[in-house]
């Protein structure tokens, strides 16, 4: 095993063991920050430079979260290049800036490329942002920009399916309301004789 292998491995462990809690970053720091990984197992293959959680899997990229029943991990020279997991749903959320509203997703199938800031949902895909729902059998969502791009240019029969909701009117307090103006009432007539 290289030795760059072995310290991203141990690294990894360390901060597993060390973890109490996740904090949620900016998203601009998002790619800075180091992926965190809990499971109920984990292996590594030194041969296809592979590591594989299975059961109950939690891993973290600053506010990037995702939860699956399965993740492996590709690296290329030590580091991690491509993150998939699957699931009955896996599920992900993203806090795209301090204070804003979370981005969550779920499909049956995600890769991950943290180099690229890329989040590929493949399979009964959906993505919730704002008041809109997105759904399709492939849905990719930049994790810098908050972009999200459903669907496939090359096929006519796999549909993206779109719920745009309007927004919730803010009700105005009781003092601040208007106060209706008085019905006219009619002016008795006296009749004609």
């Amino acid at each position: 095993m290289k030795q760059n292998k072995k310290q991203a491995i141990f690294y990894c462990c360390a901060l597993l063991l060390s973890q109490m809690s996740f904090n949620a970053y900016a998203l601009e720091s998002d790619a800075d920050q180091p992926i965190v990984i809990d499971s109920n197992t984990a292996t590594y293959d030194d041969t296809t430079e592979t590591s594989t959680y299975i059961g109950n899997v939690i891993s973290v990229q600053g506010s990037i979260h995702v939860n699956s029943d399965k993740l492996v991990v590709y690296f290329v020279n030590g580091d991690a290049e491509k993150l998939v997991f699957t699931g009955n749903k896996a599920k992900f959320k993203q806090t795209p800036s301090e204070g804003g509203e979370d981005i969550t997703g779920e499909a049956l199938t995600g890769e991950f490329y943290p180099k690229k800031n890329l989040l590929i949902l493949i399979n009964d895909a959906t993505v919730w942002k704002g008041n809109g729902t997105y759904s399709s059998n492939l849905i990719e969502y930049d994790t810098k920009t908050s972009l999200v791009k459903a669907g496939e240019k090359s096929s006519d029969t796999k549909r993206v399916h779109v719920i745009l909701k309007p927004s919730e009117k803010k009700q105005q307090p009781l003092s601040e309301k208007p106060v209706p103006a008085p019905a006219l009432m009619p002016t008795p007539t006296t009749p004609k004789k």
